[in-house]
């Protein structure tokens, strides 16, 4: 009876980090949508094709940000509930470490800093959120009515 809880519990982590699999693949696929949106609304209202290449960069940055980050956690599940060989373990680790060396390498290329040097950390769903913040602040300018004059 024992070995069928243990393997009931494997099944269902199993299944949990299969759902943090697509929560990361979808993370960026909106991601992609939202930057695609963002940078055309930036376009059309400014017309500066640069800053609205710049916000499209540095929003999918941050949405494939958020996906890897999320990969990171279904690996950790993955590898803390099942019973690895160490060639597994190896593989997996080796999974975890080029995951996690292209998000520091995204949130230096968006930030400018490395993330060891910034005060406060900043997640990949914070930068997708501080960008649409940025560009619902830019319609309601760009739509506000303007003042009568009399």
């Amino acid at each position: 009876m024992g070995g069928h809880v243990v393997e009931g519990i494997e099944s269902f982590f199993t299944v949990i980090a299969v759902g943090f699999e697509v929560l990361g693949a979808l993370a960026m696929v909106v991601g992609f949508i939202i930057a695609v949106v963002l940078a055309v609304r930036s376009r059309r209202r400014s017309g500066d094709g640069h800053a609205a290449y710049l916000l499209l960069r540095n929003t999918l940055g941050a949405a494939i940000l958020l996906g890897l980050e999320v990969l990171v956690a279904a690996d950790l599940i993955r590898t803390i509930t099942s019973k690895p060989s160490i060639e597994d373990a190896v593989i997996l680790g080796l999974i975890v470490l080029i995951r996690t060396v292209l998000s520091m390498s995204i949130q230096i290329e968006i930030e400018g800093v490395a993330p060891w040097r910034r005060a406060l950390l900043t997640s990949g769903g914070q930068l997708i959120a501080e960008n649409v913040r940025r560009d619902r602040a830019a319609e309601a300018t760009a739509v506000a009515p303007e003042a009568p004059t009399s």
